[in-house]
């Protein structure tokens, strides 16, 4: 993992090495045009947040990957559903998890607050996706589905590479035994992403969990990039540490993809 910035407005960029040589980041809340409790690059449409300071900031997120690009996202409802991505308005977003597109020049993003971004690519057969895996999605699924999605598109998943950015990791993710109990009866490989915490807790390793998926569904390359949101705040949004203070808002970052 490496990370650049961008001159115009210090945004930063987090680059994965399974993605090396494509258009794609990770980037946190530093540099844009919010201020109050989501200071920073904001891109949440759904924060309240101010919309003309969002649309800024989601400008400088996509200069800062691939300059020029049409940015493409979409309503997030923690599902297991991935779509292609098209030329739909802000507005008319369709409700998935996930994206993907043979197209160059499209870039996905996908938001995030805690929930693990996960970015990916063949670059042999020009197709590239994203995927919003909270938990929710992440056993659902949705890794699953954006694969799919791409071998529609002609990838091969034993060509296809993904990283999974920052989100809430193990120390600050605690969980109650309902939470444990529901990835146990999953599949019982799944305690050993739990560890033991105060009594009737444990703490839950989205990231393991998340590379671990990819992993057994077959692909080249997957890797995570050990990027912390709860605990570098000033780096990154975090719902569960919005929560935990009781401020009234949280930001959202964004994480992208593209065909050069």
């Amino acid at each position: 993992m490496c990370v650049s910035k961008c001159p115009s407005r210090l945004v930063e960029v987090n680059h994965a090495s399974s993605l090396a040589g494509l258009p794609h980041g990770f980037l946190g809340r530093t540099g844009g045009v919010s201020t109050g409790d989501v200071a920073g690059l904001n891109v949440g449409l759904g924060s309240g947040d101010d919309p003309t300071l969002i649309a800024r900031n989601r400008a400088l997120a996509a200069d800062a990957v691939l300059p020029g690009a049409k940015l493409t996202t979409v309503y997030q409802v923690h599902s297991g559903d991935c779509v292609v991505a098209g030329d739909w308005s802000d507005a008319e977003r369709p409700h998935a998890d996930a994206l993907v597109t043979d197209r160059p020049g499209v870039l996905l993003g996908i938001l995030t607050a805690d929930c693990a971004p996960v970015l990916f690519a063949d670059r042999e057969a020009g197709v590239v996706g994203a995927a919003h895996a909270g938990w929710k999605g992440a056993i659902g699924g949705v890794t699953d589905a954006t694969i799919a999605a791409m071998e529609r598109l002609g990838a091969r998943r034993d060509q296809i590479v993904a990283a999974v950015g920052p989100c809430i990791a193990q120390a600050s993710y605690e969980v109650d035994e309902g939470f444990r109990d529901r990835f146990v009866a999953d599949h019982i490989a799944n305690a050993e992403f739990f560890e033991a915490g105060r009594a009737g807790h444990h703490q839950f390793d989205l990231e393991a969990y998340v590379v671990a998926r990819l992993r057994a569904a077959g692909i080249a390359w997957a890797q995570g990039i050990g990027l912390d949101t709860y605990a570098l705040e000033d780096r990154f949004y975090s719902y569960r540490r919005a929560t935990h203070r009781a401020e009234p808002a949280y930001g959202r970052q964004i994480s992208l993809v593209a065909l050069g």
